[in-house]
């Protein structure tokens, strides 16, 4: 448990602690390794200048107590205009950070404005530390119940899509093994259910000597078309359940003949119900990810492709889309982009006999942040939205 000490005028302990932890600050205070030169630069700068006024929120608080439940996001949107500039926040008292891996709900971060720049500091609380421990954890990861850390966004609107979505090339999904049915001859399969799959021309399904082999269950890959160029940027399978192999594909001999026996599955997690024909993939190792989120330094001028599911027109608030970006355009994890709405066109009757056609400035309606990238599609949250988005809305660089 960290102790307090005296914090040094307009010290921005408290939040400098909570953008310290986006970046898992090493206890050394060097530079992680997932942060650029660039943005160390920035912390540097900020650290002896401190903020301009115009960068703080228009509604920024005075003060404000950390809660449980909070997220390093919502906490960083209270006080800056643009959350995902956390390098400033680091830069508050970046000589001071030393522990950055706990906070303490109950601790007041207070705003004090002094000649056109803001600082934050921590309110002085004593020696005692809060009698309730968070433990702060930049990264989405699979926790125990009851884990009270404060995460950067709330890890339960990512952790099933870092599983679920699969970007194919075309007929890739054809060559995976296959379902072909169960013992009773049910069409739909469901979790629990003892199944029956065979390779598609490629090596034989098989145990691996002292592991679970587990595979994930897949259906029609549909392409995914740029809605401006209608390109396909990929395939995405629909995602159905897990499978738990329990004895590999065989053969059985009776004199000249040969006859394939498919191996043997147990279907242990059902989202959808699965049947003959659905394909399976080897469960990928599960990822801990870390987040910094940050505009990309490069210029992107993207579109929203599908929201995932199709379950709605319309994506709102921590929803999952596709955009139309990916690794081969520089787009990593915890890039932030702002989403545009389309401006309207409208006819011009302000003066008489005017009839003219008008093309609105397209406006700023959110922003998103990616968090798994393929080579030319990513998967982003949603983290804001006014009025929602749809499929064609533009994506460009935060401002």
């Amino acid at each position: 448990m960290m102790r307090h000490r005296k914090a040094p005028p307009y010290a921005a302990h408290a939040l400098a602690v909570l953008a310290a932890a986006v970046l898992a600050l090493p206890v050394s205070a060097q530079t992680p390794p997932n942060v650029l030169p660039s943005q160390r630069a920035t912390a540097q700068q900020v650290a002896q200048a401190g903020v301009p006024l115009s960068e703080l929120a228009k509604d920024a608080p005075d003060s404000y107590t950390v809660k449980s439940g909070d997220t390093l996001w919502d906490i960083s949107k209270k006080f800056l205009t643009s959350p995902w500039r956390w390098p400033e926040l680091w830069g508050m008292n970046l000589q001071d950070i030393k522990n950055p891996h706990r906070i303490y709900p109950g601790q007041v971060l207070v705003l004090e404005k002094v000649d056109g720049r803001a600082r934050l500091r921590m309110q002085a609380q004593g020696d005692a530390p809060p009698t309730e421990t968070v433990r702060v954890s930049p990264r989405v990861r699979y926790t125990a119940l009851g884990d009270t850390s404060i995460p950067m966004i709330n890890p339960g609107l990512i952790e099933p899509f870092l599983a679920e979505p699969v970007v194919v090339g075309e007929g890739d999904l054809q060559k995976a093994p296959r379902l072909v049915g169960s013992a009773d001859e049910r069409v739909l399969l469901t979790r629990g259910d003892r199944v029956y799959a065979r390779s598609s021309g490629g090596a034989a399904i098989a145990e691996t000597p002292g592991k679970v082999d587990e595979f994930r269950v897949f259906r029609n890959a549909v392409p995914l078309v740029d809605p401006y160029t209608r390109k396909v940027l990929g395939y995405e399978a629909q995602y159905l359940g897990q499978a738990q192999l329990l004895r590999g594909e065989g053969v059985e001999t009776a004199g000249e003949k040969s006859t394939p026996i498919p191996a043997t599955l147990e279907l242990t997690n059902a989202r959808s119900e699965m049947r003959a024909g659905d394909r399976l993939l080897p469960e990928p190792g599960r990822q801990l990810v870390s987040y910094a989120p940050r505009a990309p330094e490069q210029r992107i001028d993207g579109a929203i492709v599908s929201i995932y599911g199709d379950a709605v027109g319309l994506a709102g608030h921590n929803q999952v889309v596709v955009i139309n970006k990916g690794t081969a355009d520089g787009v990593a994890s915890g890039h932030v982009l702002a989403i545009m709405k389309t401006g309207q066109t409208i006819v011009d009757k302000s003066q008489p006999g005017e009839r003219s056609q008008l093309k609105l400035p397209d406006e700023r309606n959110g922003l998103l942040m990616v968090f798994r990238p393929f080579e030319h599609v990513s998967y982003a949250l949603v983290l804001e939205t006014p009025l929602g988005v749809k499929v064609g809305d533009r994506l460009v660089n935060p401002r």
